[in-house]
């Protein structure tokens, strides 16, 4: 994500840093390569010359020129002009008035609405809330199935009718259905449909007279760019959208979408997709996805993803396992499932500050290679080989590599690498990524 843009940004605060004391020139300079990299990430041509005009305000100033570290000064400025373009402050969903609340998803056809309900409905349920998913789509084909489904797999309550069945009608059922199962939340989703076609646009405009909907939420591809900025402009004119939901954000290295559609539309985006799993789902923050962008990381993100996924029993007997020295290969296997629920690890590394320039390294997939290796090998040891390794000699190693699909060198390189941290941690270095442990992520 914003993995080109980032880059390039990064590249012009270097030279900026080198050059110590700043003059006029050198700033204008600067700018004029960030107003590139900012067109070059697809971002709105409007908005960028805004965002130019606003930084250069505040960067010839006196305060900026006369610092010691102007160059820091410039990085402090354009992330707080960037939090300005996305928005300032994070919107939520607003529900108001008696439950159940409606939030009516939008937008074109393929631009993953289905997906986005069922992410939606999720992050409800985990927040404590009780969401109905609605299929109202009736025109694509096997629509209804698919969110049905979803809504099966992941646990969650669905309202559906037979083929044929006229979406307003669908939807004024779905209430008195959510009221009977005491949902507080009713997430429709409906057909797509393109912004020039006046009769479907018109049924939208049924559906809202009907629904008196709380959200009106248009789901975006942010891999279409410019063309999302005009889309939501449009959508926008014909229903009064309360937000955006940017999806495919995790495919899109340049981010034009993300950084324009806010400023052009008015509209606050509420949450974007990063990924195809039901939880790659997240509530957006202006603050953080400039941080993002600017490279200095997400460690809240990164902390709530921790949270959500570790269990605090189990992160207090590990703790307990560290300090006494009685961490095996066990403990190790359910902390590389439990790292591996949080995401990708090129996502996770994006969001530690200063390790974003090695994301893209992880991006290949090299690295996520590896951690299957390492957990192919724990899972074909027995239970007692896991408890205690010293026990392994060259024909359980052979066996081991067998059952892994690997090599008895592989083996040894993890029993090595493991031995190398369980010495760490006698000497007391258990708080930090032990040296020894680099080896395990590194491809073949």
């Amino acid at each position: 994500m914003f993995e080109s843009l980032s880059e390039k940004l990064n590249q012009v605060f270097y030279k900026l840093g080198n050059r110590g004391k700043l003059n006029e020139k050198d700033v204008d300079e600067g700018l004029r390569e960030v107003r590139l990299a900012l067109l070059e990430a697809d971002v709105n041509f409007k908005v960028v010359k805004d965002f130019i005009a606003r930084v250069r305000e505040r960067a010839v100033g006196v305060e900026v020129l006369q610092s010691l570290t102007p160059a820091q000064q410039i990085i402090k400025i354009v992330n707080e002009e960037l939090i300005t373009t996305l928005g300032g402050t994070q919107s939520q969903l607003v529900g108001g008035g008696h439950p159940p609340y409606v939030a009516m998803l939008v937008g074109l056809q393929g631009g993953g609405k289905t997906t986005t309900a069922a992410k939606l409905a999720l992050h409800l349920k985990h927040s404590g809330q009780r969401p109905l998913l609605v299929a109202a789509d009736n025109r694509r084909p096997a629509a209804v199935e698919q969110l049905v489904a979803l809504a099966k797999q992941l646990d969650l309550p669905s309202y559906s009718e037979a083929p044929g069945t006229l979406p307003k009608d669908i939807c004024a059922h779905s209430l008195s259905r959510a009221k009977e199962i005491a949902a507080n939340w009713v997430i429709v989703d409906t057909a797509g449909r393109l912004q020039i076609d006046e009769e479907l646009m018109q049924e939208l405009a049924v559906l809202k007279r009907r629904l008196k909907p709380n959200e009106i939420l248009l789901v975006v591809d942010a891999m279409t760019g410019q063309d999302a900025v005009q889309v939501a402009g449009e959508f926008h004119s014909q229903l009064s959208l309360t937000g955006l939901v940017l999806t495919k954000m995790d495919g899109d290295a340049r981010g034009g979408a993300a950084l324009s559609v806010r400023w052009v539309t008015g509209v606050p985006i509420k949450f974007i997709g990063i990924g195809e799993k039901a939880d790659a789902f997240e509530p957006f923050y202006p603050d953080r996805l400039a941080s993002r962008i600017l490279g200095m990381g997400d460690m809240l993100t990164f902390i709530e993803k921790a949270e959500k996924t570790f269990d605090q029993k189990q992160a207090r007997e590990l703790e307990k396992k560290v300090r006494t020295a009685t961490f095996g290969l066990d403990d190790f296997l359910t902390q590389l499932k439990e790292i591996r629920k949080m995401g990708s690890l090129g996502q996770l590394v994006e969001m530690i500050p200063g390790m974003s320039q090695v994301a893209d390294k992880l991006a290949d997939g090299a690295a996520e290679d590896q951690l299957k290796r390492v957990e192919a090998i724990i899972l074909s040891m027995t239970l007692e080989e896991r408890r205690n390794p010293s026990i392994i000699g060259g024909s359980r190693r052979r066996r081991i590599a067998r059952g892994s699909g690997l090599t008895p060198q592989d083996v040894n390189q993890v029993l090595n690498r493991f031995r190398q941290m369980q010495k760490l941690m006698k000497m007391g270095i258990g708080g930090k990524l032990p040296r020894g442990l680099k080896g395990l992520f590194h491809s073949r």
